[in-house]
């Protein structure tokens, strides 16, 4: 089956399913996970800006999208043509069955499960001892966090992470003030490349507060991802349990 994906995260699994590239033809230049296998797959436009005549002229049986990345009505006008499967990821179960159904389409029943599984181990592996009450910034100028109806928000409480803005929905605009519940402040790798030079400038504003950067990809890819993340959660368990002696 030639399949385009239009979701990085969703790529990934693909070729962690042991899918090849003559199965995966097409995909979004923000798919970069495999590297070495990705390098070789047709980029057909961005998560949100896809170009439709590329698709249509890979010929693929499937094409895979996603509620929340892509637009709506550049997948409905592949719908016309093409056999679509709009996934929609907010919590640990819709990544599993994300997962089983991948692995229904592709014949790969087994190592999805196995994925399955090892998603579990990692995130049972990554619980705090305590409760941490966190905001998690996604973006700057304006700053940006998460709601609860986020699967970023579920990484963040299956570990142990209280959401100090779970009483808001997807990705509301916040003020520096709003911060001050927090016990520690989460600035993510993306969608924003927040650096080192932002924590200084929040540590103006905050200066007894732990404050660091996270890894988004460790909380934002559904799919395969957090099967591989076992080591940074542990890495980064061990540096919240520092804070909290």
């Amino acid at each position: 089956m030639k399949v385009v994906s239009l979701v990085p995260s969703i790529t990934e699994a693909l070729f962690d399913l042991d899918l090849s590239e003559n199965e995966v033809i097409g995909r979004t230049k923000f798919c970069i996970h495999p590297e070495n296998k990705v390098k070789n797959v047709p980029v057909i436009g961005g998560t949100k800006n896809i170009n439709i005549d590329k698709i249509r002229a890979l010929q693929p049986d499937l094409i895979l999208a996603n509620k929340e990345e892509n637009i709506k009505e550049q997948v409905e006008t592949l719908m016309d043509d093409f056999k679509v499967i709009v996934t929609n990821v907010e919590t640990i179960e819709d990544n599993y069955y994300l997962l089983k159904t991948l692995g229904n389409l592709f014949n790969k029943e087994e190592r999805a499960q196995q994925f399955n599984l090892k998603i579990y181990e990692v995130l049972e592996q990554a619980k705090l001892n305590s409760t941490i009450k966190a905001a998690y910034l996604i973006w700057k100028n304006p700053y940006m966090t998460i709601g609860s109806d986020t699967f970023i928000h579920r990484i963040l409480s299956e570990i142990g992470f209280e959401n100090i803005f779970k009483n808001r929905t997807r990705y509301p605009e916040i003020q520096m003030e709003d911060l001050a519940e927090a016990e520690v402040i989460m600035l993510s790798s993306e969608p924003f490349p927040f650096k080192e030079k932002h924590i200084e400038e929040m540590k103006a504003f905050y200066p007894d507060k732990k404050i660091m950067i996270v890894d988004g990809e460790a909380f934002s890819w559904y799919g395969t991802h957090i099967a591989k993340c076992g080591d940074y959660f542990k890495e980064l368990q061990a540096e919240i349990h520092a804070m909290q002696r």
